[in-house]
């Protein structure tokens, strides 16, 4: 049964979701009936230990893997129930993606790489050029535009990857420990800029993190614990 009660205004709920993988004859639950939602426009962390099923979670929440049982819903629709080119659409405009190792292309400048989601929606290259550098003045990095990850400090490379998640306009980021490999100050930094898009564009995020400091600073949580998720005060 659904450990979390409906709420109105939610825009993204994940219900009694459950993921196995199968090692050989060993099959491993890594979920074991996780329910959360996110609202339109709020902050919720999502904290846990390493290895215990965070990225699996948020995979799941993002179509970016099936789940072996339970039901994601964006808006009140199933989204697993949509065919493939239903699920391409809701990873492409409805939600974006920040990671923790950043996955920027090296070969290519920040701009080039923050256009990438824009032209597999087969924008044209000037559209998509234009969406790219709007996103990077936006995170602050209008004097980098034409520089390569390797020029950059990994605090800037973040905000290229942030960029690049912006550039399709989505109703909800999931952020998979973006400030893992980030100092301190540099991390409190990427977390007050999700605070300013969340303020400024309304929208929603979902962060995995580790850090309690950071998830102190969200609107909700939950701890993912035991392949279940519990709501909990931000900062526990």
């Amino acid at each position: 049964m659904s450990e979390v009660p409906a709420r109105p205004d939610a825009l993204l709920v994940g219900e009694d979701l459950e993921k196995e993988y199968r090692t050989g004859p060993e099959v491993v639950r890594v979920l074991r009936g996780a329910s959360l939602q996110v609202s339109r426009g709020e902050v919720v962390a999502l904290v846990g230990a390493s290895g215990v099923g965070k990225s699996t979670l948020l995979h799941l929440l993002g179509a970016l893997d099936r789940p072996t049982a339970g039901q994601v819903r964006f808006e009140g629709d199933d989204v697993h129930a949509r065919g493939e080119a239903g699920l391409v659409r809701f990873r492409r405009f409805q939600v974006g993606f920040v990671f923790q190792f950043y996955n920027l292309l090296g070969e290519m400048t920040a701009l080039e790489n923050a256009m990438v989601p824009a032209l597999l929606t087969r924008r044209p290259w000037a559209e998509a050029r234009a969406h790219a550098a709007d996103a990077l003045v936006e995170v602050g990095l209008a004097d980098r535009l034409r520089h390569r990850p390797g020029e950059l400090s990994g605090g800037e490379q973040q905000r290229v990857a942030i960029a690049r998640a912006l550039v399709n306009r989505p109703r909800v980021i999931l952020a998979d420990e973006p400030t893992g490999n980030l100092d301190p100050k540099t991390s409190a930094v990427i977390f007050d800029l999700f605070l300013r898009l969340q303020a400024e564009r309304g929208i929603a995020f979902l962060i995995a993190t580790h850090n309690p400091e950071l998830a102190r600073r969200a609107e909700r949580a939950y701890r993912l614990i035991e392949g279940r998720a519990r709501e909990v005060r931000p900062g526990e």
